[in-house]
């Protein structure tokens, strides 16, 4: 026996080489059932996130008017918005409109979260009272801020003016008081998330460093400017940053205060944003393709202004 074994050996057929399983199906075979278990939210959000995002982007270059088959133009739709005064109009106030609120709500907002950030009861009821906007916000605050500034007998603002003898003004009438009084309103509506999110960051301080800088003599203002606001940075970052983009996608308040059923845009599109040119362009004009080019135009804005808060991120992290 021990004597044929060596040739059996040697008349044995070379062992297959190892190979290993493609990583696309290995993946398959150990993520069967969990892929099986989402696969139906993978089927929905393939069919109602993606593909319209898709045919958007080809709608954006064709001719199609919700009707008729779309015709393919190349870049014109681009070209024509670009070339269009009413989409500089429009861009215009949404650049205004979103420099103003994020920059007036992120300071109030930093300044609300200084004053009652503590944990005393009038504390809480003021960071109620701010906070209440924010949850009560929409079409409900911008009925207020209707009545406010009407120019008709019942309208706050003019009627203590009467009482003042001072003349009536046409606050929603004329184009100049326009932008400031959507900044109004997105500031009103914004400031007091923004505190909420400051006293979070505030809270996240170590409270040994302030004990520290103050028995080295440092007094409030210094610091605010050398240890507060360099350790609320990237909290300073986030509300910045989410408010650009916030403000950028605001529709309901332009669309409200200066829409009705005839005109979209108010006095010399002095009301004009960019969503609300888009929905006149594609649901009043039924211009899909022009409405689907200034969706991806705005789209693009918003990446670069996502660009923008990683970059800032990455600074910081350096530091």
């Amino acid at each position: 026996m021990t004597n044929h074994a060596p040739a059996r050996v040697q008349n044995a057929a070379p062992p297959a080489p190892y190979r290993r399983a493609h990583p696309a199906r290995r993946f398959l075979t150990q993520h069967a059932p969990a892929l099986g278990l989402t696969l139906p939210f993978l089927i929905l959000f393939a069919l109602f996130g993606i593909w319209p995002v898709l045919r958007s982007l080809y709608l954006s270059f064709t001719d199609y008017d919700a009707i008729s088959t779309p015709t393919l133009i190349g870049t014109a739709n681009y070209s024509t918005l670009l070339a269009d005064p009413r989409f500089v109009k429009a861009l215009t106030n949404t650049a205004t409109y979103m420099v103003g609120t994020s920059l007036l709500s992120t300071a109030l907002g930093l300044l609300l979260a200084l004053v009652f950030g503590g944990q005393r009861l009038s504390d809480q009821i003021m960071r109620a009272c701010f906070f209440l906007p924010s949850v009560a916000g929409g079409v409900g605050l911008i009925s207020v801020f209707k009545w406010l500034f009407s120019s008709e007998d019942f309208g706050l603002i003019n009627t203590l003016r009467q009482w003042l003898s001072l003349d009536p003004v046409r606050f929603l009438g004329s184009p100049m008081y326009a932008v400031p009084i959507l900044i109004a309103l997105g500031v009103w509506g914004l400031m007091g998330y923004n505190m909420i999110l400051f006293v979070a960051g505030l809270r996240s301080i170590p409270g040994d460093i302030y004990e520290a800088a103050a028995i080295d003599g440092a007094n409030p203002t210094q610091r605010f400017w050398r240890i507060t606001l360099p350790l609320l940075r990237p909290t300073l970052l986030f509300v910045l940053v989410t408010s650009m983009i916030g403000a950028f996608q605001e529709f309901f308040s332009f669309y409200f205060l200066f829409s009705d059923t005839s005109n979209v845009g108010g006095i010399l599109d002095s009301g004009l944003s960019l969503v609300v040119y888009l929905y006149d362009l594609g649901f009043r004009h039924l211009q899909m393709g022009m409405a689907s080019a200034l969706a991806w135009i705005l789209f693009l804005m918003l990446f670069a202004l996502t660009l923008l808060n990683l970059k800032l991120g990455r600074i910081n992290d350096i530091d």
